[in-house]
Protein backbone atom coordinates (compact mmCIF):
# COMPACT_ATOMS: atom_id res chain seq x y z
CA UNK A 1 0.00 0.00 0.00
CA UNK A 2 1.36 3.64 -1.06
CA UNK A 3 1.73 6.13 1.58
CA UNK A 4 -0.38 9.66 1.83
CA UNK A 5 1.87 12.31 3.05
CA UNK A 6 -0.73 15.02 3.75
CA UNK A 7 1.37 18.11 4.76
CA UNK A 8 4.40 18.91 3.44
CA UNK A 9 6.88 21.69 2.24
CA UNK A 10 8.99 21.32 -0.75
CA UNK A 11 9.06 24.76 -1.52
CA UNK A 12 11.19 25.00 1.57
CA UNK A 13 14.72 26.02 0.59
CA UNK A 14 16.37 23.50 2.15
CA UNK A 15 15.19 21.32 -1.55
CA UNK A 16 16.59 23.49 -3.68
CA UNK A 17 19.76 20.99 -4.03
CA UNK A 18 17.83 17.89 -4.86
CA UNK A 19 14.28 18.75 -4.55
CA UNK A 20 13.28 16.90 -8.00
CA UNK A 21 15.69 13.83 -7.40
CA UNK A 22 14.20 13.32 -4.13
CA UNK A 23 10.55 13.75 -5.49
CA UNK A 24 11.34 11.47 -8.62
CA UNK A 25 11.87 9.33 -6.34
CA UNK A 26 8.90 8.73 -4.23
CA UNK A 27 7.54 6.06 -5.93
CA UNK A 28 10.18 3.82 -5.03
CA UNK A 29 9.61 5.06 -1.41
CA UNK A 30 6.06 3.97 -1.62
CA UNK A 31 4.60 7.64 -1.48
CA UNK A 32 1.86 7.65 -3.55
CA UNK A 33 0.27 10.59 -2.96
CA UNK A 34 1.73 14.46 -1.33
CA UNK A 35 -0.24 17.60 -0.74
CA UNK A 36 2.50 20.43 -0.86
CA UNK A 37 1.82 23.51 1.61
CA UNK A 38 2.86 26.47 0.63
CA UNK A 39 2.88 29.48 3.50
CA UNK A 40 2.67 32.77 2.08
CA UNK A 41 2.04 34.27 -1.45
CA UNK A 42 5.36 33.09 -2.91
CA UNK A 43 5.03 29.55 -1.30
CA UNK A 44 1.38 29.15 -2.93
CA UNK A 45 2.67 29.87 -6.33
CA UNK A 46 5.60 27.49 -5.51
CA UNK A 47 3.12 24.47 -4.41
CA UNK A 48 0.94 24.84 -7.73
CA UNK A 49 3.81 24.70 -9.92
CA UNK A 50 5.28 21.28 -8.29
CA UNK A 51 1.44 20.24 -8.65
CA UNK A 52 1.80 20.42 -12.05
CA UNK A 53 4.90 18.81 -12.54
CA UNK A 54 4.38 15.87 -10.72
CA UNK A 55 1.14 13.95 -10.95
CA UNK A 56 0.84 12.31 -7.73
CA UNK A 57 1.71 16.19 -6.08
CA UNK A 58 -1.10 18.32 -4.87
CA UNK A 59 -1.40 21.89 -3.66
CA UNK A 60 -2.44 23.46 -0.38
CA UNK A 61 -2.35 27.08 -0.77
CA UNK A 62 -2.53 29.86 2.46
CA UNK A 63 -1.12 32.57 4.81
CA UNK A 64 0.48 30.97 7.87
CA UNK A 65 -0.21 32.44 10.98
CA UNK A 66 3.53 33.92 11.04
CA UNK A 67 3.52 35.09 7.55
CA UNK A 68 -0.09 36.87 8.47
CA UNK A 69 2.37 39.94 9.37
CA UNK A 70 3.98 40.10 6.00
CA UNK A 71 0.96 40.18 3.58
CA UNK A 72 -1.38 42.79 2.37
CA UNK A 73 -4.83 42.67 2.51
CA UNK A 74 -4.34 42.51 -1.01
CA UNK A 75 -2.37 39.33 -1.34
CA UNK A 76 -4.42 37.38 0.19
CA UNK A 77 -7.45 38.23 -1.90
CA UNK A 78 -4.88 37.68 -4.87
CA UNK A 79 -4.73 33.94 -3.51
CA UNK A 80 -7.88 33.30 -4.58
CA UNK A 81 -7.59 33.04 -8.00
CA UNK A 82 -5.41 30.05 -7.86
CA UNK A 83 -7.55 27.79 -5.78
CA UNK A 84 -10.05 27.58 -9.32
CA UNK A 85 -6.69 25.23 -10.17
CA UNK A 86 -7.03 21.25 -10.57
CA UNK A 87 -4.48 20.41 -8.55
CA UNK A 88 -5.41 22.89 -5.13
CA UNK A 89 -7.58 20.96 -3.11
CA UNK A 90 -6.90 23.30 0.16
CA UNK A 91 -7.04 26.42 1.75
CA UNK A 92 -3.53 26.01 4.12
CA UNK A 93 -1.90 26.24 5.84
CA UNK A 94 -4.18 28.51 7.98
CA UNK A 95 -4.71 28.92 11.92
CA UNK A 96 -3.25 30.82 14.69
CA UNK A 97 0.58 30.81 16.31
CA UNK A 98 0.98 32.26 20.04
CA UNK A 99 4.47 30.51 20.45
CA UNK A 100 6.73 33.31 18.68
CA UNK A 101 4.07 35.56 18.25
CA UNK A 102 6.04 37.54 15.79
CA UNK A 103 2.55 38.58 14.50
CA UNK A 104 0.18 40.44 16.93
CA UNK A 105 -2.80 37.55 18.52
CA UNK A 106 -5.40 40.59 16.43
CA UNK A 107 -3.91 40.26 12.70
CA UNK A 108 -3.26 36.13 12.97
CA UNK A 109 -7.09 36.25 13.70
CA UNK A 110 -8.22 38.50 11.21
CA UNK A 111 -6.40 36.51 8.45
CA UNK A 112 -7.37 32.89 9.45
CA UNK A 113 -11.24 34.13 9.80
CA UNK A 114 -10.80 35.48 5.68
CA UNK A 115 -9.37 32.56 4.80
CA UNK A 116 -11.70 30.32 6.68
CA UNK A 117 -14.93 33.02 4.75
CA UNK A 118 -12.38 32.05 1.81
CA UNK A 119 -12.77 28.02 2.03
CA UNK A 120 -16.84 28.34 2.96
CA UNK A 121 -17.30 29.91 0.10
CA UNK A 122 -15.66 27.70 -2.01
CA UNK A 123 -16.23 24.25 -0.05
CA UNK A 124 -12.91 23.71 0.28
CA UNK A 125 -11.16 22.02 3.56
CA UNK A 126 -8.95 23.65 5.60
CA UNK A 127 -5.57 22.41 7.00
CA UNK A 128 -5.00 24.35 10.45
CA UNK A 129 -2.01 25.06 12.35
CA UNK A 130 -2.08 25.43 15.79
CA UNK A 131 0.51 25.99 18.68
CA UNK A 132 -0.18 26.85 21.81
CA UNK A 133 -3.57 28.70 20.72
CA UNK A 134 -5.77 25.93 21.72
CA UNK A 135 -8.73 27.83 22.87
CA UNK A 136 -8.42 30.40 20.70
CA UNK A 137 -8.77 28.35 17.79
CA UNK A 138 -11.58 26.10 18.75
CA UNK A 139 -13.37 29.19 19.59
CA UNK A 140 -12.59 30.66 15.79
CA UNK A 141 -13.80 27.44 14.43
CA UNK A 142 -16.63 26.64 16.11
CA UNK A 143 -17.78 30.14 14.49
CA UNK A 144 -17.43 28.01 10.98
CA UNK A 145 -19.63 25.01 11.45
CA UNK A 146 -19.71 23.10 7.77
CA UNK A 147 -15.96 24.21 7.34
CA UNK A 148 -14.39 20.93 7.05
CA UNK A 149 -10.81 20.44 7.59
CA UNK A 150 -7.62 18.60 9.26
CA UNK A 151 -5.45 19.50 12.44
CA UNK A 152 -1.95 19.23 11.04
CA UNK A 153 0.24 17.97 13.51
CA UNK A 154 -1.99 17.57 15.91
CA UNK A 155 -0.80 19.00 19.55
CA UNK A 156 -4.29 19.61 21.46
CA UNK A 157 -5.27 17.74 24.40
CA UNK A 158 -7.76 15.17 24.05
CA UNK A 159 -10.79 17.26 25.20
CA UNK A 160 -10.38 19.78 22.45
CA UNK A 161 -9.99 16.52 20.06
CA UNK A 162 -13.45 15.47 21.18
CA UNK A 163 -14.59 18.77 20.08
CA UNK A 164 -13.37 19.53 16.77
CA UNK A 165 -14.79 15.93 16.17
CA UNK A 166 -17.89 17.24 16.50
CA UNK A 167 -17.23 20.07 14.52
CA UNK A 168 -16.58 17.57 11.84
CA UNK A 169 -12.66 17.57 11.54
CA UNK A 170 -9.87 15.38 11.46
CA UNK A 171 -6.17 14.86 12.56
CA UNK A 172 -2.90 14.84 11.26
CA UNK A 173 -0.01 13.33 13.02
CA UNK A 174 4.03 13.48 12.28
CA UNK A 175 6.76 12.13 13.15
CA UNK A 176 6.94 13.74 16.74
CA UNK A 177 4.68 10.77 17.73
CA UNK A 178 7.33 8.81 17.39
CA UNK A 179 10.04 10.25 20.07
CA UNK A 180 10.13 8.70 23.44
CA UNK A 181 8.66 11.86 25.20
CA UNK A 182 5.42 11.91 22.69
CA UNK A 183 3.21 10.32 25.80
CA UNK A 184 -0.01 12.74 25.24
CA UNK A 185 -0.49 11.61 21.63
CA UNK A 186 -0.72 7.79 22.36
CA UNK A 187 -4.01 8.36 23.91
CA UNK A 188 -5.67 10.40 21.08
CA UNK A 189 -4.72 8.65 18.59
CA UNK A 190 -6.10 5.21 20.40
CA UNK A 191 -9.16 7.62 20.94
CA UNK A 192 -9.86 8.57 17.64
CA UNK A 193 -12.33 6.66 15.23
CA UNK A 194 -10.38 5.26 12.32
CA UNK A 195 -11.82 7.56 9.47
CA UNK A 196 -10.02 10.44 11.31
CA UNK A 197 -6.45 9.97 11.07
CA UNK A 198 -3.83 10.99 8.80
CA UNK A 199 -0.12 10.93 8.74
CA UNK A 200 2.04 13.52 7.62
CA UNK A 201 5.92 14.55 7.51
CA UNK A 202 5.61 18.56 7.89
CA UNK A 203 9.26 18.59 5.69
CA UNK A 204 11.84 19.20 6.00
CA UNK A 205 10.75 19.36 9.59
CA UNK A 206 9.61 17.15 12.58
CA UNK A 207 11.79 14.08 10.95
CA UNK A 208 10.69 10.85 12.95
CA UNK A 209 12.91 8.70 15.31
CA UNK A 210 15.41 7.12 13.78
CA UNK A 211 15.81 9.99 11.76
CA UNK A 212 15.99 12.88 14.15
CA UNK A 213 18.14 15.97 13.43
CA UNK A 214 18.05 15.56 9.64
CA UNK A 215 16.28 16.65 7.29
CA UNK A 216 13.00 14.86 6.88
CA UNK A 217 11.57 14.25 3.83
CA UNK A 218 8.15 12.31 2.39
CA UNK A 219 10.65 8.92 2.49
CA UNK A 220 10.28 9.07 6.38
CA UNK A 221 6.49 8.84 6.55
CA UNK A 222 7.20 4.66 7.10
CA UNK A 223 8.40 5.30 10.94
CA UNK A 224 5.41 7.50 11.45
CA UNK A 225 3.12 5.18 9.97
CA UNK A 226 4.76 2.00 11.70
CA UNK A 227 4.27 3.91 15.45
CA UNK A 228 0.70 4.96 14.23
CA UNK A 229 -0.02 1.43 13.61
CA UNK A 230 1.45 -0.25 16.93
CA UNK A 231 -0.16 2.68 19.03
CA UNK A 232 -4.05 1.41 17.16
CA UNK A 233 -3.07 -2.22 17.50
CA UNK A 234 -3.41 -2.73 13.59
CA UNK A 235 -1.00 -3.75 11.08
CA UNK A 236 1.20 -1.35 9.19
CA UNK A 237 -0.52 -2.06 5.58
CA UNK A 238 -4.33 -1.48 7.90
CA UNK A 239 -2.64 1.67 8.75
CA UNK A 240 -1.43 2.63 5.64
CA UNK A 241 -4.52 1.98 4.07
CA UNK A 242 -6.77 3.81 6.46
CA UNK A 243 -4.70 6.73 6.47
CA UNK A 244 -4.31 6.92 2.50
CA UNK A 245 -8.22 6.81 2.04
CA UNK A 246 -9.04 9.30 4.74
CA UNK A 247 -6.55 11.61 2.98
CA UNK A 248 -7.90 11.01 -0.51
CA UNK A 249 -11.28 11.53 1.27
CA UNK A 250 -10.75 14.83 2.58
CA UNK A 251 -8.65 16.68 -0.46
CA UNK A 252 -11.25 14.85 -2.85
CA UNK A 253 -8.81 12.69 -4.78
CA UNK A 254 -9.87 9.82 -6.75
CA UNK A 255 -6.32 8.25 -8.44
Amino acid sequence: MMLFDSHAHYEDERFDCDRDALLSSMSAQNVGWIVNVGCDPSGAQTAVRLAERYPFVYAAIGVHPQSAGDVTDEQIIALETLYSHPKVVAVGEIGLDYHYENTTRERQKDVFIRQLETAARLNLPVCIHNREAHADTLDVLRAFRGVRGVLHSYSGSLEMAKELLKLGFVFSFSGIITFKNAKRCVPIIAYLPSDAILIETDCPYLAPEPMRGRRCDSSFLRYTCARLAEIRGISFQQAAELTTQNAKRLYGISE
